[in-house]
């Protein structure tokens, strides 16, 4: 089944965002990691000011749902308030992701182009015709 969450990106304060929630939400973070954990990858170099920036964490809500997070890095626009949430799609096969990527990204802008990733997914993000910004995944140990 195809679920939909929102994820929310911030400046710097993801981290104080997310326990805020959690104290409001209850529960534990099914996921946290900052930038200073990712792999080193040709091409990218990592300012120092990043290193304990949050590049993810998720924040389950319900069984189906979850509220997820990041913080912008300094190798990315800031996060514009109003602008700075996405709809993430988790889908079960990767056919279904690229149909929605391709789909959704139609008259739009692709971010990032849909690739496997080190952390397991098949993943990529779009703005759509909209200004609606997406994240579209498929995770690559289901299947």
């Amino acid at each position: 089944m195809t679920t939909i969450n929102t994820y929310l990106t911030f400046n710097g304060n993801c981290r104080k965002a997310f326990e805020f929630y959690r104290s409001i939400f209850g529960g534990e973070f099914s996921s946290i990691s900052t930038f200073g954990e990712m792999p080193t990858q040709e091409g990218y170099k990592m300012s120092k000011n990043d290193t304990n920036k949050i590049m993810h964490v998720a924040l389950p809500i319900s069984k189906e749902t979850a509220l997820m997070g990041s913080d912008t890095s300094e190798n990315y626009e800031k996060a514009t308030f109003g602008d700075n949430f996405s709809i993430s799609i988790q889908t079960d096969t990767k056919e279904e992701a690229d149909r929605l990527f391709d789909a959704l990204s139609e008259n739009g802008k692709k971010t990032m182009p849909m690739d496997h990733t080190f952390w397991g997914s098949y993943f990529g993000m779009l703005k759509d015709q909209f200004g609606i910004n997406w994240m579209v995944s498929f995770d690559t140990g289901t299947q």
